[in-house]
Parts: C-alpha cells; sequence; structure tokens
C-alpha cells in the first residue's frame, strides 16, 4: 500500500465543541456469530434461546462489548476519524440491546484539550423504542499530521 494517498480523519484543529457523528445499525446473526467466533466467547446468554428465555431478558442479548466495539469504530472512521486513537473510556448499559434489533449511536465532541492532544466525546446509543441502551464517555488522540518522507530523506542535502 505504498504509495497510496489515505484519508486521516480531522486534525486536533479541525475539530470543534458539538461535533457529532451518528450512526445506525441492525445487529444481524452474522455480526454476532463473528464477535462470539473472533473472541471465543460462549456465553450462552448471547446466543442461546432456550437458556435465555428463562432469564429476566426472556431473549438473547448483544454483548456490551460487542456495543463498544461498534463506538470504536465509529472513532476510527468517523469522528475524530482515521489516525485516531480512543485514551479512556467509560460506558454504562442501563437496558440490553436484544438480537435483529436496530441500534443508532451517537457521539459528539463535548471537550477538546489541544495541549494533551485530546478530545472529549459523549456517548449516547439507543434501541428500537428510542430507550437508551448505551450512555458514556471517552476521551481520544486525534489524528497527527504525519512527517513528511520527503523532507526527511533529503535532509542531507543542501
Amino acid at each position: 500500500m505504498i504509495g497510496r494517498k489515505r484519508k486521516l480523519g480531522k486534525k486536533i484543529e479541525d475539530l470543534k465543541i458539538g461535533d457529532s457523528h451518528t450512526v445506525s445499525h441492525i445487529i444481524e446473526d452474522k455480526d454476532l456469530l463473528l464477535y462470539l467466533g473472533l473472541t471465543d466467547d460462549a456465553n450462552p446468554l448471547y446466543l442461546q434461546h432456550d437458556y435465555a428465555s428463562q432469564t429476566p431478558y426472556k431473549q438473547p442479548i448483544v454483548p456490551s462489548v460487542m456495543l463498544f466495539g461498534m463506538v470504536s469504530s465509529i472513532v476510527s472512521m468517523h469522528l475524530p476519524g482515521p489516525g485516531s486513537h480512543i485514551t479512556r473510556h467509560e460506558m454504562m448499559f442501563p437496558k440490553p440491546l436484544f438480537h435483529y434489533s436496530e441500534v443508532k449511536i451517537t457521539l459528539e465532541v463535548i471537550a477538546i484539550d489541544t495541549e494533551s492532544h485530546e478530545v472529549t466525546l459523549s456517548v449516547v446509543g439507543f434501541d428500537n423504542d428510542g430507550d437508551v441502551i448505551l450512555q458514556g464517555k471517552l476521551n481520544a488522540s486525534p489524528a497527527h499530521k504525519p512527517e513528511s518522507l520527503t523532507g526527511s530523506s533529503l535532509e542531507n542535502f543542501y
């Protein structure tokens, strides 16, 4: 991939308080099976309808870490975007999300610290009924401007 230009996300100086991004996604069986296979998570509450029907949830639920993975993807791909990195997060999952539900997740910039090169984002996620299924905040380090390869490779020339 050398020579191929990739678009970086917003730099810290391009961000402002109030910037936001919202993503909607319907949780399908393939999403759950990919997550469970990747993590080797065999929790019957996430997959076995017969077990989950005997719990207070009455049906299988979506793993909370999988929901956080969706949040992480929004940070990496949209706000601040490619080149950014989550440095801290606090999440609560007040209501479970069930299979085949649509989740709508919104991130919003609520603070910018240029000195430490970090932004603070609020996170909220809603299910089909408009109920909050995740909320919290996280810190992320936006993309850094890359050093010029040609500038440093020619530094021994006048």
